[in-house]
């Protein structure tokens, strides 16, 4: 039986999912890149070298990658009728296509090959591109009637770039998160049909965080009401320990959801709540602040010094937390890893290149092991604090993937990494 887990932020990556650039992102245009949460149109070609570099800097170091769009034509292939049915009606029902449409576009995907239908639902589909008698349906649809060939009959998912937001495994199980931003949302449910329907993952023993089966045993990704979280904000440390930011776009209560499923499998122990200022700049807790060896972490002071923390610990009742607001946030984590003093290496430079390499994800690394990271080559000032501190760290260019506001550890899912 193949494993699955993760046990901390810096111990050996074993197993990763990554989505390599594709025609979502193609999709992107100036007037539609900031719906679509992206700050610029990205040369794609370009993209995809630099991803693929990326790739195998950690192959190199013997990681195992998977991709996303193969994990999902293979679980769509692997679906029971039943499955793929509920699967589509997630992605295509009157709501998001319309009322009058919803028959023939879920008849329409349905017949689609499995590669093709993995493709359209990250990639879009555009009315030209579903092949349907249009004439026909303008007459009964408002919808069919309005759009003209390139109207997206599917949104494209461009996001799916940044595999860790959508789920993200807290040691020995997986939480699928329920995403923010509603373009985003989409990604959460193709991560539920990989996870459900996947052979390697379907015949594994793991939990739940997120959501819970119902009694079909079906996951529900829908609702959520106004809680909301993304994997950029989660980190097992170690030591049962969990960090998860409450930031612009992970709300607390969903730390409190977590808190509670983690707590009554004895998965964790300790869940320490960071509280951050709400900004595009520094929308996740990584993208501030990671984890470069046991005892060494690159924080962005400006946003770090700032962040009040609060350990969460099951209480002395069912049902109850034991809550306590922390001195800092460095002091929680160090306390939590049970290192007397962390090493900090701060964003680089002055407070000019400090601001422009945190913008360019200067503290947004991933480890492949204790003490070696993955960087973007561009934050110069950065790596060479890494270095000077100790830290191996292998550059990897990302003028184009850095378009979307991530770098390696916003690119990677681990699916499987040792503790510490």
């Amino acid at each position: 039986m193949t494993e699955w887990g993760v046990g901390s932020e810096v111990g050996k990556l074993r197993k990763v999912l990554v989505h390599r650039p594709d025609i979502s992102l193609r999709r992107l245009t100036p007037a539609n890149h900031d719906n679509l949460l992206f700050d610029d149109v990205l040369w794609v070609d370009k993209a995809q070298e630099e991803h693929d570099a990326f790739v195998q800097v950690m192959r190199d170091h013997g990681v195992e990658v998977f991709y996303l769009h193969d994990l999902l034509t293979e679980a769509l292939t692997a679906m029971s009728d039943r499955a793929k049915s509920h699967y589509i009606y997630q992605i295509v029902n009157e709501y998001t296509v319309g009322w009058a449409l919803a028959d023939n576009i879920r008849e329409y995907v349905y017949s689609l090959q499995p590669s093709e239908l993995a493709a359209h639902v990250v990639g879009g589909l555009t009315k030209k591109e579903a092949r349907l008698d249009w004439d026909k349906l303008s007459k009964v649809s408002v919808s069919a009637a309005m759009a003209n060939d390139e109207t997206f009959i599917l949104p494209p998912l461009p996001n799916t770039l940044f595999t860790r937001d959508s789920s993200c495994w807290i040691y020995k199980g997986v939480s699928i998160n329920p995403m923010y931003w509603p373009v985003r949302r989409l990604e959460a449910v193709n991560m539920a049909a990989i996870y459900h329907a996947h052979l390697m993952f379907k015949e594994a023993d793991f939990d739940y965080w997120y959501p819970p089966l119902d009694d079909d045993e079906r996951l529900n990704t829908a609702d959520f009401g106004l809680a909301s979280l993304e994997g950029g904000d989660v980190m097992p440390i170690g030591n049962k320990t969990v960090l998860i930011g409450v930031s612009e776009r992970s709300t607390v209560r969903m730390v409190e959801q977590i808190a509670k499923n983690l707590f009554a499998k004895g998965a964790a122990e300790r869940v320490i709540a960071c509280q951050m200022t709400r900004d595009r700049a520094h929308m996740h807790l990584d993208t501030v602040f990671t984890m470069l060896d046991v005892d060494a972490v690159t924080i962005y002071p400006k946003v770090v010094d700032r962040i009040m923390a609060y350990s969460i610990r099951p209480g002395d009742h069912e049902g109850d937390f034991n809550v306590t607001k922390e001195k800092d946030f460095l002091t929680a984590v160090g306390d939590a890893l049970g290192v007397n003093k962390l090493r900090v290496v701060p964003t680089g430079g002055d407070m000019y290149q400090q601001a422009r390499e945190q913008w360019d994800d200067g503290n947004n690394v991933v480890a492949l092991e204790p003490g070696v990271v993955i960087s973007y080559e561009k934050n110069t000032h950065t790596i060479q604090n890494m270095r000077d501190a100790g830290i191996t760290v292998i550059p990897i260019q990302g003028f184009e993937l850095g378009k979307g506001r991530g770098g390696g550890h916003c690119m990677t899912c681990p699916l499987l990494r040792d503790g510490i």
